[in-house]
């Protein structure tokens, strides 16, 4: 049940994630290339950072799973 309720949490906070990240790109889409590499860079590794506790509490070993 861990593992399924994860993967509900996991795929939410993407889809949100990926729509927030998306709009700033666009609207990053005239801005000069200096800008937008970086920003794609970060925003592409910056979704982990949040999930981590997820990611944990998933694999946590527990008795009832």
């Amino acid at each position: 049940m861990r593992k399924f309720v994860g993967m509900i949490v996991i795929l939410a906070f993407m889809a949100f994630y990926i729509f927030v990240a998306a709009t700033i790109g666009g609207m990053l889409s005239d801005a000069p290339v200096w800008i937008q590499i970086p920003y794609f860079a970060i925003a592409g590794i910056l979704w982990a950072l949040p999930l981590r506790p997820v990611f944990v509490w998933v694999n946590k070993s527990g008795a009832k799973d």
